[in-house]
This record gives C-alpha cells, structure tokens and sequence, in this order.
C-alpha cells in the first residue's frame, strides 16, 4: 500500500503550544512545506474537544505547558481516540521527558530548538505512517464485511442445499472411518420400512423383503472398498409381490491429508411406470 503524495499533504495537522513564536515558527514551516489543512491552538484544554471534532492525522504536542502538560494531554486523548493509535509527536527541550514521552503512547518527539530538516522528515514519516495505518483498518474492515457476506451466502446455499436434498432423496446415510452408520435420516425410511443397516449386511433388516441380491452385493462392496458409485439400481420384493426399486449412490470422505473420516450415501426411490 502507498499513500499518494497530495494525501499526505492533506493530512489533519494540529499544533499544540502555549508558546505564540513556536506556533507561528510551526506553522509557516509546515505551509512552506505544502501542508493544507494545519490548525493550531495554544489552549491545551481543548484538544481533546479538537481531536474528537476533527480527527486530526498528526498533533504535534508541546510536553511543558501551564494548566495542563503534554503528559495530560496524552492521557485525555487515549481515554477518548476513536481507535488505538496516538498520532502525536512531542517537542520537548527536556532530554528526560523524550522516554517518558514514548512510553506515554507518543509516536515520536522532536527536540527545541528545531532542526528544521529534522522536523519535516519526522512529520512527513509520522503522516506516512498514520495515514497507512488508516487505511490498513479500511481494508481490515472491507475484508470482515466480505467474510460476513461470504458466511452468510454459504449458510443460506447450505439451507437451499439440506431442502433439495430432503425433496430429491427419501433417505441418505452417514458413516465414521470405522464403517459405523453415524446418520441416517428421511421421514420415507419409515414408511417403506427400509432399514440402511441392511446395506452393510448388518442384521435388522426387514424380514419380509426379499432384496435382489446381485444389487445389493454390489451396493455392500463399494461401501466396504470405500470407493465412490453412483445410481446404482436395487430393489426388493416385499411379501404382498410388489417390487420397489431404487437408485443408491455413495461417496467417500477424506481429510485435507487424504486420511479416510467417513463415508455416505443416499438412495431415491423409483416410482414405477
């Protein structure tokens, strides 16, 4: 990400200082340098007010002022910033004040009198900084909307997807890597007395059902090889003489290593002509 040059020069910029010599002195150095929108103000009180107001990208902060200090200040604007960053830079003639500063939350600090040329690189590179800042939460929160529509649209085709399967499947059966029947499911397994058991030669199948074998053993080695089939055709005889014929289909389950996790299926049944 890079940050266009008239950005920067855009940026929100606030002096802080009781001293009227170094807000001028500030000022007519940072509109010398291009900077557009450079407000100024020698009242440490209201900065807070200031910020919340303005949202300004850089306040360069005087730490040694009567009232109210640049420390107090620093701690007003963390207990009210709209997010987690201080864009502030101090200035300080105190050497001790430059660490105590930062581990204020400051970003950086400059020393009186000014280097000029000092004072511009660091304004320039703070802006920079806050600026990307900015700009990074936008994209954080650009891709947290995107994930939330994403999820949304997956649950709803999730949704559409459990309702075509109950409409297109009268039943449907899950297996764990053991061969164990986790799942079976569909209010017609009821109804026609079917019992998926049976598919894995499991006992408990419907004692008046004569299965047509030669299906049905094709239907128990697919799932015992775990391989994948797909409609394959069984049937059955109950004992009145009707015959009801179905389509069974089955696929296995790995995991992103290729290691078995399951097995499952689901059969339709097949309305006679």
């Amino acid at each position: 990400m890079t940050i266009p040059a008239q950005d920067l020069l855009n940026a929100r910029i606030l002096i802080v200082d009781d001293q009227a010599a170094n807000v001028s002195l500030l000022e007519a150095m940072l509109q010398a340098a291009g900077y557009t929108q450079v407000s100024s103000t020698q009242d440490p009180t209201t900065v807070c007010a200031l910020h919340r107001q303005h949202a300004f990208d850089l306040i360069l902060l005087d730490l040694q002022m009567p009232v109210m200090d640049g420390f107090q200040v620093m701690e007003g604007l963390k207990a009210s910033a709209p997010d987690d960053y201080l864009p502030v830079l101090v200035i300080t003639a105190q050497p001790g004040h430059k660490l105590r500063a930062l581990q204020a939350g400051a970003k950086d600090f400059v020393s009186k009198p000014f280097d000029m040329v000092e004072v511009k690189t660091r304004i320039h590179n703070l802006i920079e900084v806050r600026l990307l800042y900015r700009q990074l939460a936008l994209h954080n929160q650009a891709l947290e909307r995107q994930v939330q529509q994403r999820t949304t649209e997956l649950r709803e085709s999730e949704a559409r997807y459990r309702a075509l399967t109950e409409l297109a499947t009268d039943w449907h059966w899950e297996q764990d890597g053991e061969g164990r029947f986790t799942q079976v499911s569909g209010p017609v397994l009821e109804m026609l007395g079917l019992r998926v058991d049976a598919l894995s030669g499991v006992p408990g199948e419907d004692p008046d059902a004569s299965w047509n074998e030669i299906g049905r053993r094709e239907v128990q080695a697919r799932i015992a090889s775990r391989r994948p089939f797909l409609d394959v055709p069984l049937s059955r005889t109950l004992a009145n003489g009707v015959t009801q014929h179905y389509r069974v289909s089955g696929t296995p389950v790995f995991d992103s290593k290729c290691n078995l996790t399951g097995y499952r299926g689901f059969g339709v049944a097949i309305l006679s002509p």
